[in-house]
């Protein structure tokens, strides 16, 4: 049993019957009446996310998980196939357990969440940024601009990413995995 002073992103947690994982949290200290965690949960079941707040000191049960690096391989529909860069095994993992599918690409590393009780995949943690090439995106047009202006762009993944006007297609750009937003353009 853990209590609230353990809470911290990534923690996995059994609520409500069902485990969750704890995507952002915030630790509130009113004026007056006691301090509690705001919290964001994420089911590694379904997918969806709820909002839950813990009063200060309630116990929460977390559960045993170990982190074992895969590599993704290709996507079947809705399916997709990991193979362990240790022991070479192969799992499938369906869409709604991943965060970011649209930027997964083929030969990616990714660090995968699994239940040390059952050896469930609970989830898949994404690198904090992907280099990918642009595919696909308007021409941007010279002196169009008033302040910071973006455009659609397609990635090789088939995602599709807000991006400045000087990026053109067949450009590498570094994209961060949390938010689905562009960083920055690569030169090779």
């Amino acid at each position: 049993m853990a209590s609230t002073s353990d809470i911290r992103n990534g923690l996995c947690i059994k609520y409500n019957h069902d485990i969750y994982k704890i995507i952002e949290f915030l630790h509130v200290k009113p004026g007056k009446g006691p301090a509690f965690v705001r919290t964001k949960l994420k089911s590694v079941t379904t997918g969806k996310v709820i909002d839950n707040t813990f009063s200060a000191g309630h116990k929460i049960e977390d559960v045993r998980v170990e982190t074992h690096k895969f590599q993704f391989l290709y996507a079947e529909g809705d399916t997709y196939h990991f193979m362990n860069t240790e022991d070479y095994n192969q799992i499938t993992l369906e869409k709604s357990t991943l965060d970011a599918p649209g930027l997964l690409k083929e030969g990616e590393v990714v660090t995968v969440i699994i239940n040390s009780e059952d050896q469930m995949p609970l989830s898949v943690e994404m690198p904090a940024s992907v280099i990918l090439e642009v595919t696909a995106t308007e021409p941007g047009v010279k002196g169009n601009t008033a302040t910071n202006a973006t455009k659609p762009a397609t990635v090789e993944t088939g995602a599709e990413v807000m991006v400045p006007l000087f990026i053109n297609e067949g450009d590498k750009i570094k994209v961060e995995t949390e938010k689905g937003t562009y960083k920055e353009r690569i030169k090779e």
